[in-house]
Order: structure tokens, then sequence, then C-alpha cells
């Protein structure tokens, strides 16, 4: 378990792991030791049975507020070049790490959402704003470009008109226009916001955790694929994971077909008669 004092922290309620960027006086912006400590909690999590779903959020008033200019840029660049790769590795690998993680991960954006903070914003699979929260690409206002894979993230999310706006302009936008502009899967208000995460959160948590990953993995993969390919990938997806959960669909399909207790199209197969 973590400290309360950690630069992250998390709390597992319900199945639903909470994950906290913990640097409220910071507006929670990602130091060296903040990115250390989110590969720490990540691995701690991501096989645990009691975790079915990871929420990643911010305490206080910011979600995060982006790279830390003066501990991630400043005083990693005067130890140098090896410290800023070493740096690097580590706010990109955990990044990395979460964007296949093994259970389905949802942002809750809560506050401020700027820079570098559009790494793990991508990397979860569902993105939940506040009305109230505030995204920019601060890049442009301190003379860089957005780095860190913030510039790959816009143009992967949104149309290209809004993606040069956003990233040439660095002006604010709320959570609303964020929706609109896909950036996130859409926003409620701030008081309704863990809410709304829960009852997501819930709805992944009756689904099973093996087709789960099969599909969050096969979207992020095909994107980029000719159709032809990601037809035949999907086969192969599929296939692995009847390796793995044949057991799973059988029982999906005999629930549809035998006990006629679901229809696929309107609900999900209960999960506690699995064997």
């Amino acid at each position: 378990m973590t400290e309360i004092n950690d630069t992250a922290t998390y709390t597992v309620e319900n199945r639903i792991a909470w994950v906290k960027f913990n640097r409220p006086e910071k507006r929670n912006c990602m130091s060296p030791r903040l990115n250390q400590r989110m590969g720490e909690i990540l691995a701690e999590l991501e096989y645990r049975d009691d975790v079915g779903v990871l929420v990643l959020t911010g305490e206080g008033q910011a979600w995060s507020a982006g790279m830390d200019l003066k501990e991630y840029f400043r005083e990693t660049e005067a130890k140098g070049l090896g410290a800023v790769r070493q740096a690097q590795r580590e706010s990109y690998g955990w990044w990395r790490r979460l964007r296949w993680y093994q259970k389905p991960t949802i942002a809750m954006v809560n506050g401020w959402c700027f820079g570098g903070g559009y790494g793990p914003l991508y990397s979860c699979d569902l993105a939940i704003a506040a009305d109230e929260a505030q995204f920019a690409l601060s890049e442009i206002n301190w003379g860089i470009l957005p780095g860190g894979g913030a510039t790959k993230v816009v143009s992967d999310l949104i149309p290209m008109r809004d993606a040069m706006y956003h990233a040439l302009t660095g002006e604010l936008i709320d959570g609303k226009k964020a929706a609109a502009w896909r950036l996130v899967n859409e926003s409620v208000p701030l008081d309704q916001l863990k809410a709304r995460v829960v009852e997501l959160a819930e709805i992944l948590l009756k689904k099973n955790p093996v087709a789960l990953k099969a599909t969050k993995d096969a979207v992020r993969r095909v994107k980029e694929m000719t159709y032809d390919n990601a037809e035949d990938y999907l086969v192969r997806a599929q296939e692995a994971a009847n390796s793995y959960d044949d057991d799973g669909r059988k029982e999906g399909i005999k629930q549809f077909i035998d006990d006629k207790t679901y229809k696929p199209g309107l609900g999900a197969y209960d999960l506690a008669k699995q064997g």
C-alpha cells in the first residue's frame, strides 16, 4: 500500500483501483519521482485478483499540469544526457505499460490536464472529464513543440484543424469542448464525475476480463492496419483469447441459447455462473 505523502497513491475498493497523482501543491505535474512511483504502482496492481478496473485521477484541483518544468526539465538536463534519457524512459515507460495494461483503465479528469498530461490521458482506454476541467497543449507558450507523444495524441484523436489550433495557440478548452473534439469520451459536471466513473467501471466489471484485454488491445492495434491485415489479426486474437478462457465464451453462448437468461445485444452474461 502507498503512503499518504507519496507522489502517487492508490486505494482498492469494490474491485476498482483508484490511482491518484498526489502532488496537489504542484497541480500534479509529473516529476521523475512521480514517474518512478507510477511504474511501481502499475506493477503492483496489474495482476491482483481484487482489481478489475483501474481509474487514474488527480488529488486536489488538477488531473496533471504536465511535466514538472523544474524537476523534469531543468534539474534533469543539468545532470547530462544520460539523466535526460533515463527520465524519458521512466515517463514514457509507464505510459506505454498503461496503454497495454492487463485491466481496463479510465482517466477521470477532475481538473487541469496540460501538455505532458496528454500521454497518460491517451494511454487510458476511456476518459471522462468534468465540464469544469481545463485542457491545453501549453508547450507553445514556453517555446517547445508538444513532445512526449502529445502531438501524436491530438493528431490521433482530434480532427486536423482542431488539432492544429489546439497545438499552435495553447488556448484552454473545457471538458465540454474536449468531449466535442473527442479528446475524452464525455464530460459531466464535477459533482457528478466520480459517480459517472463508478457507473462506467461497474459496467466493465461485468464483462469477461480476457475478452476485455483482447478487445482493448485490438482497438489500438488495428487502427494502423489495412482491413485485410486487421481481419487476419482479429481471427488470431480471438483464437488466442479462446486458449486462455474458452469456458467463458462457451458459458456466454450457453446462457443465451440454452438458458435464455440474457441477450448479447442488451447485456452481459453472468460471470458468477462460469466455472
